[in-house]
């Protein structure tokens, strides 16, 4: 096994820090253009409408986690038949899924809308993006899986291209579609539908290497029963993981609506800057997935233990810069993203909060690439319901008091939450890989 070293893991991670930034940076584009519009209601409706179809899209993130521990520990348990065969899994998963979300669009928008107070305006506006932006998600759920597969071979510069291509053309259709054609909310949705079935054929392109090895197509050992239900436990428990912690994520934006369209509008602007510094942090843990992967694929616990302390080094490291470039530029970002002077103060407000967010929320970060790399996915899926329940509970006792101040320090808090949890189980883990030695 190749020597852990910070090139090596800088190498992947680099291509995923970028790729990942550009993910919320896009989200960022997305409301800076229709706040040129200089209302509140586009701008919360593009947020409660993509939150909504990311919310779908994500309850099938288990695919690219679980993808990238599998794909990582049968190379490095040096199986390539094997890692040819989890793409098509993964691809075909991934179809599957989107065709799933589509058949079930009416009643999961209702349901969604059910559960958000946001007013007359923004939900029709946000019913118009979600009705285009639900048909590209065989698309989006399926680039999970060739993501996943492309991570834990260590493969991240083409992930990058990926995310580069689709954001990229987003960015333009974006202001083309919105800006030049008068589109609006619509106009947003359409070019992410375009850009995320792009996105799959390039992806498809970079992978082709694995359809050189006909293990892509035997079906005898794609649809192995011992795999398949090895897969099915790992993805069941990533999935009810997500779902749990999603519900944190939806019912801080759900309910923050419930203090007026500005309060939502200046949410949503902050909630761009969170996922950029987890989007951009989670670089190192997917480092960490892959490398801690291929080390609990060979059983080696020294691999293990230097892949976690090169990769939290890093990541400590960009957690520094991250929270000082939002500290000096936050409110110059604010003013670009929205021409709206109530929504600019109201978001200037609550930026503080946002910058707690890099330095509480990094340990948890790391930890759950850690866990995925390693497939400890029922330590996952347990401390996720634990850390879910608790900040229920601090959402409850402090949002009546404290209005969207006591919304935020419940939502910190989360972030506590599951790194607490998830360190408790850790040595579990390493236990695990000492006996998978012997």
């Amino acid at each position: 096994m190749d020597e852990i070293t910070h090139r090596r893991v800088l190498t992947i991670a680099l291509p995923i820090v970028l790729s990942n930034a550009t993910v919320p940076i896009l989200g960022a584009v997305d409301t800076g253009v229709v706040g040129q519009m200089g209302q509140a209601a586009p701008i919360g409706a593009v947020g409660i409408g993509a939150i909504i179809v990311s919310s779908l899209y994500w309850v099938f993130g288990f695919l690219r986690m679980g993808t990238t521990g599998l794909t990582g520990q049968a190379h490095g348990a040096g199986r390539p038949g094997e890692v040819t065969a989890i793409l098509t899994r993964a691809v075909l998963t991934g179809l599957a899924g989107g065709v799933l979300i589509i058949l079930l669009q009416l009643p999961l928008f209702m349901a969604a809308f059910r559960l958000s107070p946001a007013t007359d305006e923004v939900e029709g506006l946000a019913r118009g993006y979600m009705a285009i932006r639900v048909w590209s998600a065989p698309a989006a759920i399926a680039l999970f899986g060739i993501n996943g597969w492309l991570i834990g071979l260590e493969r991240t510069r083409s992930v990058l291209v990926i995310q580069l291509w689709m954001n990229g053309l987003n960015v333009l259709l974006d202001l083309w579609f919105v800006l030049g054609l008068g589109w609006g909310v619509e106009g947003v949705a359409f070019a992410t539908f375009l850009a995320e079935w792009t996105g799959l054929a390039l992806g498809l392109w970079l992978a082709r290497n694995a359809f050189a090895n006909p293990a892509w197509r035997d079906w005898a050992r794609v649809f192995d029963r011992d795999r398949l239900r090895r897969m099915v436990a790992v993805n069941t428990d990533i999935l009810v993981r997500s779902l749990f912690l999603m519900a944190i994520f939806v019912s801080f934006l759900f309910v923050g609506s419930g203090f007026g369209d500005v309060t939502l509008a200046a949410n949503q602007i902050l909630v761009q800057f969170v996922e950029i510094t987890a989007f951009a942090l989670d670089g190192f843990a997917f480092a960490a997935e892959a490398l801690v992967a291929q080390a609990v694929g060979g059983a080696s616990i020294a691999h293990l233990r230097r892949s976690i302390w090169v990769a939290s080094f890093w990541s400590g490291l960009g957690c520094l810069v991250l929270t000082l470039v939002f500290a000096l530029a936050g409110p110059a970002i604010i003013d670009l993203m929205t021409t709206a002077s109530d929504v600019r103060a109201e978001a200037r407000n609550y930026l503080p909060y946002m910058l707690a967010v890099p330095l509480l929320g990094i340990t948890s970060w790391m930890f759950d690439g850690i866990f995925i790399g390693a497939t400890r996915t029922g330590d996952m899926r347990n401390m996720s319901i634990l850390s879910t329940t608790l900040y229920a509970l601090a959402a409850v006792a402090l949002v009546p008091g404290f209005g969207n101040h006591g919304l935020w320090w419940a939502f910190l808090a989360s972030f506590v939450f599951r790194a607490v949890t998830l360190a408790a189980r850790y040595p579990a883990l390493e236990r695990a890989t000492v006996e998978g030695a012997r």
